[in-house]
């Protein structure tokens, strides 16, 4: 991958995960209506302090992008968070859906980016 896409979709990415891992705390981005099966799931991990663990997840990946330490480390476990914000709103809040595709498409370039870090993760 071009270096300075590299260094584009790096920022990007971190810039997004660190805003929306922040207002995980601060509540700073006003939500919409959600449709009441997305509603019911909040309700249900509300209590499990679930969002929190997935925003300090995202404030650490996004300082890792920005600052390009341990981004590669940070690439993998945010593939899960990304995958699972693309299922949440696929099946819960298809309307919602862009922004969540937008960071499995950052997240995505990102790990192409470090794919000479996980040369010896994949060798069989």
């Amino acid at each position: 991958m071009n270096s300075k896409v590299f260094l584009v979709a790096r920022i990007l990415l971190g810039l997004f995960v660190l805003v929306f891992g922040l207002n995980k705390f601060f509540g700073f981005i006003p939500f919409g209506e959600m449709p009441e099966l997305a509603g019911n799931y909040f309700a249900g991990i509300g209590p499990t302090h679930l969002l929190k663990i997935v925003g300090i997840i995202e404030i650490l990946a996004g300082l890792a992008f920005i600052l390009n330490k341990y981004g590669a480390l940070m690439a993998v476990i945010l593939m899960s968070v990304s995958v699972n914000a693309v299922l949440f709103h696929a099946t819960l809040a298809p309307a919602d859906i862009m922004g969540a595709l937008i960071l499995l498409v950052l997240n995505i370039a990102v790990l192409m980016g470090y794919k000479d870090r996980y040369k010896e993760l994949l060798r069989a």
